[in-house]
């Protein structure tokens, strides 16, 4: 891994001290160090989108070339902006992109969620006419590119890419970032949950931990995965694919098993809920107040009300959040059988309770047996 601190550096000499983005774990060495020294020149986004928007009104009123930076499985999010409002002939917003390359070549043959968009990176910023270079871990040739970088991105007023392979900006090993600020961890809620809803409910796992977690309780426990759906790419989306399933099958209970940072990165898919007739549907936040699963760094979601929230959505709730297992465990007796589609904000600790391996199942196994149970 690149020192760090030699990075920031590179970029402060090149007068690039504004930093947006979505964590990453490829960048988590990038990302912990803006997190300790750059204080409120490193927002944390909701989605990457969002970023470079937040990146272009830096640029409006400072003049200064800001920095976003991404996993490469969010570069969807940035076409939109980076298309029509950095575009040369639009407002001409220079930035870096700082892009860690997840499924680069068979660097994670375990996910195939990444060997598309591992494969795809380069192309789409070539389509999007956006030049790049691929770092190495060589300090000197870093210096070398942002130099380049930044000059290019004064004289035309436009992007430039920093493509991160493994390696390269993160540590080999993520922290392990424990609180105590709430008793259960994300595993114990899940398995509340398990415990406390028929055994034939259909759950939609979230990106990151919960599909490994609820994937490995099933083998723990000796329980089918037929009724699982695990969201292991499209961060943001699990909640959608169980509206959609919520809608299909409405003799089935549908849960989402949401992460605070996935829900909040597409929010807007709440407001279904106020235009359908879905009572099958429960939507859980597993509200940790960080992204967990790339690093620990913090989101939003100890800041906000996400029970507020889903009732101006047109959620049931219990009216709020519920922080131990007994308050869990009545917030899902009282929303059970509740008339209309009910949300549950789930304050939970960071953390992880130990190793478990990486996913490793056959993808399109899984799903065909989510479908034949859903249509047997």
């Amino acid at each position: 891994m690149l020192d760090q601190k030699l990075v920031f550096d590179a970029l402060g000499e090149n007068g690039v001290t504004f930093f947006t983005g979505v964590p990453d774990s490829y960048l988590n060495g990038f990302c912990n160090y803006a997190l300790a020294n750059c204080g409120d020149r490193n927002i944390i986004a909701a989605n990457e989108g969002n970023a470079v928007a937040i990146a272009a009104g830096h640029y409006f009123a400072t003049r200064e070339i800001p920095l976003v930076y991404l996993q490469n499985s969010g570069m969807g999010n940035t076409v939109n902006p980076l298309a029509s409002l950095a575009e040369k002939d639009v407002y001409a917003v220079p930035m870096l992109l700082l892009i860690g390359w997840r499924g680069q070549g068979d660097t994670e043959p375990k996910h195939p969620q990444h060997r598309l968009q591992g494969e795809i990176t380069p192309g789409l910023l070539d389509v999007m006419h956006i030049p790049y270079t691929v770092l190495t871990d060589d300090a000197e040739d870093f210096a070398r590119t942002v130099r380049k970088a930044a000059a290019y991105c004064r004289e035309t007023r436009q992007p430039y890419g920093l493509i991160a392979p493994k390696g390269v900006m993160a540590a080999a090993e993520k922290a392990n970032n424990v609180d105590d600020v709430y008793p259960m961890s994300r595993e114990e809620a899940i398995e509340v949950i398990l415990d406390h809803l028929p055994a034939d409910t259909v759950y939609a796992a979230t990106t990151g931990r919960a599909t490994r977690e609820l994937f490995f309780l099933r083998e723990r426990r000796g329980e089918t995965k037929a009724h699982d759906f695990l969201n292991v790419g499209s961060m943001g989306h699990a909640s959608s694919v169980a509206l959609g399933i919520a809608m299909a099958r409405p003799d089935r209970l549908v849960t989402v098993l949401d992460g605070d940072s996935a829900c909040m990165m597409h929010m807007g898919a709440m407001t279904m809920v106020s235009k359908l007739d879905v009572p099958n549907y429960l939507h859980i936040v597993l509200n940790n107040g960080a992204h967990e699963s790339v690093g620990g760094q913090p989101s939003a979601g100890h800041r906000i009300d996400f029970t507020k929230i889903a009732e101006g959505c047109g959620y049931a709730t219990v009216g709020h959040a519920a922080a131990t297992k007994e308050e869990l465990i009545g917030a899902l007796d009282a929303l059970t059988g509740a008339g209309r589609a009910a949300f549950i904000d789930v304050r939970i600790h960071k953390g992880l309770r130990g190793k478990l391996p990486p996913l490793d199942f056959d993808h399109r196994a899984a799903i065909d047996a989510l479908m034949d149970d859903l249509n047997g």
